[in-house]
């Protein structure tokens, strides 16, 4: 989940448009026009800097972000009461508020985040934009509490990899393999 995964998927996967193909041209032109003004970057710095210099510096940043990247995904979908829910019993409202998590961040990461700690509002509404999101949160205190996390917190939800359908939370191996040793 860190380092060559999550470079992979922000280097290699989301620079090829290959599943967005069938819906026309357009995902695919918009992809490329991006990859080509990254390429374009890319060789100037290089040009400018030379190559060790650049990948001495480039890579250590993107395999960083990169890995921090799936870290606020991760724990934004995988905490340990959240809400997950066949089609017959989904409700939009529910799942937005309660199978996403309020990571609440400190300020300079929110701010370097765009308020994307708090997913479970952008969840219910995506339109409202991140700089608006902690206004929310102000005007009502009570998304404030639902599915809040701190950054300590968050650290404990990497082990949790299951879903247990019959306490209807996430789980982890362990608490798995307790779970069958005792009962």
């Amino acid at each position: 989940m860190f380092g060559v995964g999550p470079a992979y998927l922000f280097i290699v996967q989301h620079r090829l448009p290959v599943g967005l193909m069938r819906k026309g041209w357009q995902p695919w032109l918009s992809t490329m026009a991006t990859n080509l003004a990254i390429a374009v970057v890319v060789a100037a710095m290089i040009y400018l800097i030379g190559l060790g210099p650049f990948l001495l510096v480039h890579l250590p940043v993107m395999l960083l972000a990169s890995s921090v990247g799936v870290l606020l995904f991760y724990v934004q979908h995988q905490f340990e009461h959240t809400v997950w829910a066949h089609e017959e019993a989904w409700n939009l409202q529910e799942v937005a508020l309660h199978g996403s998590s309020h990571y609440a961040l400190p300020g300079l990461l929110r701010w370097f985040t765009a308020n994307i700690g708090v997913h479970h509002i952008h969840h219910l509404c995506s339109r409202i934009p991140c700089y608006r999101l902690p206004l929310v949160l102000r005007d009502y205190p009570t998304f404030d509490r639902i599915g809040r996390l701190t950054l300590l917190q968050s650290f404990k939800c990497l082990r949790l990899v299951l879903w247990d359908e019959r306490q209807q939370r996430l789980v982890s191996f362990r608490d798995l393999r307790r779970d069958l040793t005792s009962g």
